[in-house]
């Protein structure tokens, strides 16, 4: 069963104006099934994972092209970058005689965007839309499409209470495709996460020079999904995982770039010196930082210390997915002062500040959003309010501040 991804809208609409469209992201969230399942039935299609394509995109690009003309999708292009320039070439030949028919000649997809994006940008600028895909967002599983979330959204489309422990099981369980939409996939999770982890670390980070030692990587992989929702602290990751900070910086670069970890930074416009410039850090996947972190069931991540920051990370993805799927870049950021006064989210939309505050309660009080009065010292518009919870309904709790619940995100 296919599952309509959100993206597609975004993606098309670029296929009309774009020679070439890429779609990078972490691996297994469904790059090539997108694209597969939205190509036309005279795109050819060809991966570069198996070892003789590889070779034969490597050492004769122009041949490789020859025999897979455009329209063309080709899978794992960061195999073989050398095919880059041949592709620019052949989209300014297409462009010379007929700009009109230079759309859309070539699909793309990159599971790593380390060496990837030096190349695109360099051989590709102005020829190609980049579009970013994420696992499977609540959204796209209910078969909706809200568009990118703002507390001002149209909530009155009836939707069924989610319990607690339903809110829980969904964010230990994660997002991959492969793995949600298993009947059971409480069975094959532990195995999937497993899996999913060595091939992580055999094909993508071994590749990258820069990593010396795959044990030390993997053990600052499990430092930093048990900071999940937690402000960055360089020397506690490196001293965690037993190597340098400069080190501790060059992995979590990988991480960020591979699409396993966002970083959120504070909003700092007319900074004062009350408030703090750290930024956040946020696992994309929480089943994955549930699994390295050691929390094998629902139930034990529901009632342990942690329960807290992993809602908060499992909301954010969900808000980023919902702009990245369509195909607006998300302009976030968060708040916190001296005094710990904090918004967990702000949203920058048209010149207005949006703030959100990320609650693991059944229950919302006023106070969740004092905090809120404090985007006043920006002196920007200041838009409706969030409080996303596991309250099961849509009510305002002060002057233009709502209770959203989580799963309706």
């Amino acid at each position: 069963m296919y599952i309509k991804r959100n993206l597609v809208h975004a993606f098309l609409e670029a296929n009309t104006f774009f020679p070439a469209l890429l779609v990078t992201g972490a691996r297994q969230v469904g790059k090539t099934t997108f694209l597969h399942h939205n190509a036309e039935p005279e795109r050819c299609l060809v991966s570069l994972d198996p070892l003789d394509m590889r070779v034969q995109a490597k050492e004769d690009p122009r041949l490789f092209l020859a025999n897979h003309p455009p329209p063309v999708l080709i899978d794992e292009i960061q195999y073989a970058p050398e095919l880059l320039p041949y592709i620019k070439q052949i989209i300014d030949e297409v462009r010379n005689r007929d700009r009109q028919s230079a759309r859309g000649l070539f699909w793309l997809t990159g599971s790593q965007q380390f060496g990837l994006m030096k190349g695109v940008s360099e051989s590709l600028a102005g020829r190609i839309g980049i579009f970013n895909l994420h696992g499977l967002s609540q959204a796209e599983l209910a078969g909706r499409d809200d568009g990118a979330f703002l507390p001002e959204r149209d909530f009155s489309a009836p939707m069924e209470p989610v319990s607690p422990l339903e809110v829980f099981t969904r964010i230990w369980r994660g997002s991959f495709p492969e793995l949600v939409m298993e009947e059971h996939p409480e069975k094959h999770w532990e195995r999937f996460y497993q899996s999913y982890l060595q091939t992580y670390l055999s094909r993508d980070v071994r590749a990258l020079t820069q990593v010396a030692d795959e044990h030390r990587f993997y053990v600052f992989l499990k430092a930093v999904a048990a900071r999940t929702g937690q402000m960055l602290n360089y020397s506690s990751l490196a001293r965690d995982a037993e190597i340098s900070q400069p080190t501790a910086k060059s992995y979590l670069s990988i991480l960020e770039t591979s699409g396993l970890v966002k970083l959120l930074y504070p909003y700092l416009k007319n900074r004062n010196r009350q408030m703090i410039s750290t930024p956040k850090l946020y696992m994309l996947d929480t089943g994955l930082a549930a699994y390295l972190t050691g929390w094998l069931t629902p139930e034990t991540l529901m009632k342990g210390a942690v329960a807290g920051q992993f809602f908060e990370s499992w909301c954010l993805a969900e808000i980023l997915k919902s702009y990245v799927n369509a195909g607006i870049a998300p302009d976030f950021a968060y708040y916190r002062d001296k005094d710990d006064n904090e918004i967990d989210l702000i949203i920058q939309r048209n010149g207005t500040l949006y703030p959100i505050e990320f609650k693991k309660a059944a229950r919302v009080k006023k106070d969740d959003a004092k905090s809120f009065s404090k985007l006043s010292i920006f002196q920007q518009k200041i838009g409706m309010g969030a409080v996303v919870s596991l309250y099961p309904d849509v009510q305002f709790v002060r002057e233009n501040v709502r209770t959203v619940p989580a799963w309706r995100v």
